[in-house]
């Protein structure tokens, strides 16, 4: 069986809206709503007193309005968000042995072993402190055997909580939970399973693992396995995880910069189309260049955390014009995104306009159902190398 895992899940209490109320005390135990202003506009985060109003993330601003109509909106500042989720992700760097960072607001963080030494509860308790004390940013956190019911202690004891759930008394802890808390099951599973009266992870623990992949498929005895407590996937060390990246050697080595800078955007679009589906978001930007007589030279640049093209083109074109300044001709130009985190999609409409965003998301349809290469911009239409 191998030894008990121990993993600490922490989760920053409604995110947003804490760096706001850092900023501005008079927000404290008010409705505050961050996102798009405008009627078109989403909601990326609310404070827990516009939670009961009914309002959630992902919610259209103009039906959190009619919700909450005394509700305080802001905008919300990207970079300030980043530079936030960067710091807690330092404090946790410099004092734990292994973690993962699950998204811009929360880490997974894999103690197992170290109660040799100390408690992982008491551990746990004194990190979540330091990071309140630090930061002024309030976190909770849940502490049980694997990932997904350490999530799920997090999700039950927010705002300002810690929950430590030990292997004796998992199934106790889940059994009366609705299927909804399980981490990863969507909208369409939980009306297909609601719809067969299972409603209860109690329930749905019990279903028998053929009827399970009958129903879902693999993605149904993986659903069950976390209904009964049981979980293997690894916490992911943060700096392994992938970035994505694409790069291009031409078939004669060349000093076309409008080429070049059209086969910027290109690549770009290819991986920041590749980041949407992973559902994932990046913070850093590198540009690569090979030179004829095969020298070669990276930038990076740190930026907001966003998956939209248009900033992550301008960033691109910005590092190969600070690089590119030898008019020697190049062989090779590649364009990689990492530090890349899970992340609302809604959380770049910080960066752009509405209409920017409803183009992505219109463009990334059409290439779902066409193919990768179905829809481009003018600029690359008459791209050769």
């Amino acid at each position: 069986m191998g030894e008990e895992k121990q993993i600490i899940h922490m989760d920053q209490d409604a995110f947003f809206v804490s760096v706001e109320v850092r900023k501005n005390k008079d927000l404290i135990g008010k409705p505050v709503i961050i996102g798009g202003t405008s009627d078109r506009g989403v909601v990326a985060s609310c404070s827990y007193e516009a939670r009961k109003f009914g309002v959630h993330s992902a919610m259209s601003s103009r039906m959190a309005r009619q919700l909450c109509p005394h509700a305080i909106f802001i905008r919300g500042n990207m970079d300030e968000y980043s530079e936030a989720s960067q710091q807690i992700t330092s404090i946790i760097k410099e004092r734990v042995p292994l973690f993962e960072k699950a998204s811009i607001d929360e880490h997974y963080i894999d103690m197992t072993g170290m109660d040799r030494f100390h408690s992982t509860l008491k551990y746990a308790k004194e990190l979540r402190n330091t990071i309140m004390k630090e930061l002024h940013l309030p976190i909770s956190f849940g502490l049980s055997v694997n990932k997904t019911v350490s999530k799920m202690a997090t999700n039950e004891c927010k705002p300002d909580g810690e929950l430590n759930i030990e292997q004796p008394k998992v199934r106790d802890f889940l059994n009366p939970l609705s299927i909804k808390k399980i981490p990863g099951l969507g909208e369409k599973t939980f009306i297909k399973l609601s719809d067969m009266g299972i409603k209860k992870i109690y329930t749905l623990s019990q279903i028998h693992p053929e009827q399970m992949n009958f129903l879902l498929g693999k993605s149904g005895l993986s659903l069950l396995q976390k209904a009964q407590g049981i979980d293997h996937s690894p916490v992911v060390p943060y700096s392994e995880q992938k970035s994505i990246g694409t790069q291009c050697t031409f078939n004669a080595d060349s000093i076309d910069i409008e080429m070049i800078n059209n086969l910027l955007v290109a690549q770009v679009m290819d991986i920041a189309f590749q980041l949407r589906e992973k559902k994932k978001l990046a913070a850093c930007v590198t540009v690569t260049i090979r030179y004829a007589n095969f020298e070669t030279e990276s930038k990076q640049m740190a930026i907001p955390y966003t998956s939209l093209d248009s900033v992550l083109i301008a960033t691109a074109k910005e590092l190969f014009k600070k690089m590119y300044n030898r008019r020697m001709l190049l062989r090779l130009v590649g364009v990689k995104l990492s530090n890349m985190v899970t992340g609302h999609e809604q959380i770049d409409l910080y960066s752009e306009s509405q209409e920017q965003y409803s183009l992505v998301q219109a463009m990334d349809k059409i290439r779902n159902r066409f193919g990768a290469d179905a829809v481009t911009r003018a600029a690359v239409l008459n791209l050769k190398l």
